[in-house]
C-alpha cells in the first residue's frame, strides 16, 4: 500500500523564515565578534558596569562615610537609588519601543557621564541624595535599549547567545571597576581620580553607542539556505 509524504511549501521570499537574521547556529557568535557592533556595544556595556555596579554600587558608601555621613545615613541614600532605578528602568523600557535606542542610551551614558564628574565635589547629604535620586533613574535604564540594538542588528533569534556576551563585558567592567576604585582610594586618599574617570569612560559610551548600526546582520550559519 503506497502512501504519500506531504511536505510543507516553500517560504515565501521575505518571511521570518527566510530572513537570515533570524536564523540561530552554534556560528552565530563567532560572526558577531567580526562585528565592529558587536564590540561598540561590549566596549559600552563594560564602562556602563564599571560606571554603575562597579564604582557607585561599591564606593558610594564608603565616598559618604569619607565626608562625615554615617553608614547607615549614606545606605540610605543608595537605598533610594535602587528605588529610582526601578522606576527608570520600566521607564527606558517603554521608551525603547517608542524611540531610537541609540539616542536613548548616548542620553543615559552622557547624563551619567555629568553627574560622575560633579560627584567627587558633592559631600554633604542633601547633595548625595539628589546624586543618588538622578542617578538611579539611570543606573541599569541602558539594559532595555542595549537589548534592543542586539535584536536589531543580529536578530531576535541571536540575543541571548549574543546578548550574553556583552553582558560579560559589563560584569567585567564592574568588577574592574570595583578594584581599582579601593586601589585608587588607597593610594590618593579619596575617590576623586575614581569618580572623574568613571565620568570621562561614560561619556566616551555615549559616543559609541551612537555609532551602533541598526541594519540587520546576515549571520546565517555558512552553507545554510537563506
Amino acid at each position: 500500500m503506497n502512501t504519500a509524504v506531504e511536505s510543507s511549501p516553500a517560504p515565501e521570499p521575505g518571511t521570518a523564515a527566510s530572513a537570515p537574521t533570524e536564523t540561530r547556529g552554534g556560528g552565530t557568535v563567532s560572526r558577531a565578534l567580526r562585528t565592529p557592533e558587536f564590540w561598540l556595544l561590549s566596549g559600552s556595556f563594560f564602562i556602563c558596569g564599571a560606571s554603575s555596579n562597579g564604582i557607585i554600587g561599591v564606593h558610594f558608601v564608603p565616598h559618604s562615610i569619607d565626608h562625615g555621613i554615617p553608614e547607615v545615613t549614606a545606605a540610605g541614600a543608595l537605598a533610594l537609588m535602587g528605588t529610582m532605578n526601578f522606576v527608570g528602568t520600566i521607564a527606558s523600557g517603554w521608551l525603547t519601543d517608542r524611540y531610537d535606542p541609540r539616542k536613548l542610551l548616548a542620553v543615559y551614558y552622557s547624563l551619567r557621564g555629568l553627574s560622575l564628574l560633579l560627584l567627587p565635589f558633592v559631600t554633604d547629604f542633601a547633595g548625595l541624595s539628589i546624586f543618588a535620586f538622578f542617578f538611579g533613574l539611570d543606573y541599569i535604564a541602558t539594559v532595555p535599549p542595549t537589548v534592543a540594538l542586539v535584536a536589531d542588528r543580529f536578530g531576535r533569534l541571536n540575543v541571548g547567545a549574543v546578548f550574553g556576551w556583552v553582558f560579560f563585558s559589563h560584569q567585567v567592567g564592574a568588577a574592574l571597576a570595583a578594584y581599582l576604585g579601593g586601589v585608587t582610594r588607597d593610594s590618593l586618599g579619596d575617590y576623586t581620580a575614581a569618580f572623574l574617570t568613571a565620568g570621562i569612560l561614560a561619556i566616551l559610551a555615549s559616543i559609541m553607542a551612537a555609532r551602533v548600526k541598526r541594519d540587520p546582520l546576515p549571520l546565517a550559519p555558512e552553507g545554510a539556505r537563506p
